[in-house]
C-alpha cells in the first residue's frame, strides 16, 4: 500500500469512527430519552426504536449500493455522512416518539456509512490489503461501541437527553468535511470489468454464499446483545451493571486488540478459518451457559472474541475475493442489508426465545445455528482442498 492509499483508509477510518459513534452510543439511553425527554412511560418502545434505523438500513443498502457504482463511491459516502447529520438534527428537535421514530428512520434510510466507506476503499485498495482495510473498519465500528456509551454516559444527565443529538450531528458534519478533501479513486485498469480481483489469492466462494455467511454469522453474534446484561445479573447475584457492561464489551475489546495482526497471517485458508471460527462461537456461547462463576464467565467471553475476530477476519478475506471497483456498491450494499437483517431476525429471535423459555434461549439458538453453518463450511472447506489437489 503506498502512502497516499494509507492516509486515505485512515481518512476513511476516521470518518466513520466519529460518525458511528453516535449512531451505536446513544441507542443504550433511548429509555431515558423516552422517559425524561419525550415524557413518555411507554418503555417498551425503547426496544422498538432500537431496530427501526437496522431494519430500513436493510431496505434501503442495496439501492445505495447500486447508485454508488453508478454515480461514485464518495459521492455516495459524501451523500451517508450527511444524511447522518441531518437525521441526528431532526432527532435532536423531536418533541414526541412519533418525530424521534421518523429521525431514526431517517437514519437508516440516508446513513449506511459503514457499506458506503467500504465500498469507497474498494476503489483505493483491494487483495490482501483490501482485507486489512475491511478489517481495520470493523474494528473502528467496535471500538465506537465500547467507547461512545461510555463517554455518552457522562452526558445524558442533563435536563433533555435527547438534546445531544443536536451536538453530535456535528460529528458526522467533520466526517463528510474530511471524505470531502479525498480524491475520488476509480480502482486500477481494468477493474471495471473484471470478475473478480487478481490481487486477492486464497480460496474464493460465490458472492451469494458469502452473503449467506455473514448473514448466519451476524445473526448468531447478536442474538445474544439485547439480553446479556440481564442474563449475567440473574444468574451471577450481585452482579453490578457496569461489571455486566464490562463483561459484553469483552469480546469486542478482544478484537481490538488482534484484529490487525491476525488480518495479516490469516493465509488462504479462509473457508477452514471461517468453520473453526463458526465452531469456536458455538462452542463460547454454550460455554457462557454453562459458567458457573464470574471468572468462568470472563473467560468465556474472552474466548468468544478470539472466535468472532477469526470470523471476521476470515469474512473479510472472502469479500477482498469477490469484490472489484466495479461492483463495490452493488456488493457491499448487499452485505450490509445481509447484516442489517441478520440483526432485526437475531433480536426477535432472542426476544421470542427468552420469552418463551429463559434467559439462556438466545446463547442456545445461537449455538445450534452457527454450529449448522460450521459442518456446512468443514464439508465445503475439504471438499475444495480435495478437488483443487494435484493429481
Amino acid at each position: 500500500m503506498t502512502q497516499a492509499q494509507r492516509r486515505v483508509v485512515a481518512t476513511v477510518m476516521l470518518g466513520h469512527f466519529i460518525a458511528a459513534f453516535a449512531a451505536l452510543g446513544m441507542p443504550p439511553f433511548f429509555g431515558l430519552i423516552l422517559s425524561q425527554s419525550l415524557h413518555s412511560d411507554a418503555l417498551y418502545l425503547a426496544g422498538w426504536l432500537y431496530v427501526v434505523p437496522t431494519l430500513v438500513m436493510a431496505l434501503s443498502s442495496p439501492w445505495w449500493g447500486r447508485l454508488a457504482d453508478r454515480f461514485g463511491k464518495r459521492a455516495l459516502l459524501l451523500r451517508a455522512q450527511l444524511g447522518l447529520a441531518g437525521s441526528f438534527l431532526l432527532a435532536g428537535f423531536a418533541d414526541s416518539p412519533a418525530m424521534f421514530f421518523a429521525a431514526l428512520a431517517l437514519q437508516g434510510l440516508l446513513g449506511g456509512t459503514f457499506a458506503a466507506s467500504n465500498a469507497y476503499l474498494a476503489t483505493v485498495v483491494d487483495g490482501s490489503a483490501l482485507t486489512r482495510s475491511l478489517t481495520l473498519m470493523q474494528g473502528s465500528a467496535r471500538a465506537a461501541l465500547v467507547v461512545a456509551p461510555v463517554v455518552l454516559g457522562l452526558f445524558v444527565g442533563m435536563d433533555s437527553p435527547i438534546e445531544l443529538y443536536r451536538y453530535l450531528a456535528l460529528l458526522p458534519l467533520a466526517a463528510a468535511f474530511l471524505i470531502w478533501r479525498l480524491p475520488e479513486w476509480t480502482g486500477t485498469p481494468g477493474a471495471q470489468a473484471a470478475v473478480r480481483p487478481t490481487g486477492s489469492p486464497g480460496e474464493s466462494v460465490a458472492p451469494q454464499h458469502v452473503y449467506v455467511l455473514q448473514f448466519v454469522f451476524v445473526l448468531a453474534t447478536v442474538i445474544t446483545f439485547p439480553y446479556f446484561v440481564s442474563f449475567a445479573q440473574q444468574y451471577f447475584a450481585g452482579l453490578s451493571a457496569s461489571m455486566a457492561g464490562l463483561l459484553f464489551g469483552l469480546p469486542h475489546l478482544v478484537y481490538l486488540v488482534i484484529a490487525a495482526p491476525w488480518s495479516t497471517y490469516l493465509g488462504q485458508r479462509r473457508l477452514a478459518a471461517l468453520a473453526l471460527a463458526f465452531l469456536g462461537l458455538a462452542v463460547t456461547l454454550v460455554g457462557q451457559v454453562l459458567a458457573q462463576s464470574l471468572w468462568g464467565l470472563a473467560f468465556w467471553r474472552v474466548a468468544m472474541g478470539v472466535a468472532m475476530t477469526l470470523g471476521f477476519v476470515a469474512l473479510h478475506g472472502l469479500v477482498a475475493s469477490v469484490v472489484h471497483a466495479g461492483n463495490a456498491g452493488k456488493t457491499f450494499g448487499w452485505l450490509e442489508s445481509g447484516s442489517k437483517w441478520g440483526a432485526v431476525l437475531a433480536g426477535l429471535l432472542a426476544g421470542l426465545g427468552a420469552q418463551a423459555l429463559d434467559l439462556r434461549a438466545p446463547f442456545l439458538l445461537g449455538a445450534g445455528l452457527i454450529a449448522s453453518a460450521a459442518a456446512y463450511l468443514l464439508v465445503l472447506s475439504v471438499y475444495r482442498h480435495r478437488t483443487l489437489a494435484p493429481d
